[in-house]
């Protein structure tokens, strides 16, 4: 049930969080914490990858780091996109992405194919931060409460940065090496059942209008510096 604070400084009521936004933050969680284990998760695998896949140590770079790139990438993009189509929908819609990455780059047999698989994965990962940031500001109206949400939230991204090197070292034990690329794959179920349920859907109705030319002069400067780096750091190392 959800309150109402009648005493604030402006005189107008603010909506207190009742035990649907509290189980709805936790939810928002979820994709946070398979966000950040993806950054981290692939590191332990790198031996097991040279072995099966024999990438190049400019390719070897790309796929430990194509991820984060195309993340940073595409941050803007979907922030626009949340706006105009709705956060949560831009939310699920990411995850279902970034569940079908996870699974590709898992099964992926080629460096070729696992780099494309980890950019896929990192256009559906800039869905998650503006989406999940943007409903705890609409779910949480009291400043304190909102402050409280917001610690919570950047927790679960360093829980999850935590996390990755320790499930993934367990996980390469026993299974091959895309099995650390699949352990996103619980948080992003569970999203995908609670979100429509618990969280609210919510469009800025003065959202600016995406400008294609400008996503793709983004991406693209990205990648010619990101390019550059692999590039530069491939003839330090002599290869």
């Amino acid at each position: 049930m959800t309150a109402i604070d009648p005493t604030t400084e402006s005189g107008s009521s603010v909506r207190r969080a009742g035990a649907r936004e509290w189980l709805g933050l936790v939810v928002l969680a979820l994709p946070c914490l398979a966000y950040a284990m993806d950054l981290t998760v692939l590191n332990l695998a790198v031996p097991k990858i040279s072995e099966e896949l024999h990438p190049s140590a400019t390719g070897l770079l790309w796929i430990v780091d194509v991820y984060g790139f195309f993340v940073a990438a595409f941050l803007i993009t979907m922030g626009t996109l949340g706006d105009q189509i709705g956060r949560r929908r831009l939310l699920l819609a990411g995850a279902v992405g970034f569940g079908a990455a996870s699974v590709l780059a898992a099964l992926a047999t080629s460096t070729a194919a696992l780099i494309v698989a980890r950019a896929l994965l990192g256009i559906a990962g800039a869905t998650i931060a503006p989406s999940t940031l943007s409903l705890i500001t609409v779910m949480f109206e009291e400043p304190g409460e909102r402050t409280r949400a917001i610690g919570f939230w950047v927790m679960s991204f360093s829980l999850g940065a935590a996390i990755g090197p320790l499930a993934g070292g367990l996980l390469l034990e026993t299974l091959w090496w895309g099995s650390v690329l699949l352990i996103a794959i619980p948080p992003v179920l569970a999203l995908l059942v609670l979100g429509p349920r618990l969280l609210p859907e919510f469009k800025d109705p003065e959202a600016g209008r995406l400008d294609p030319p400008s996503v793709v002069l983004s991406l693209f400067a990205v990648l010619a510096i990101v390019l550059g780096l692999k590039e530069a750091a491939a003839g330090q190392l002599g290869v």
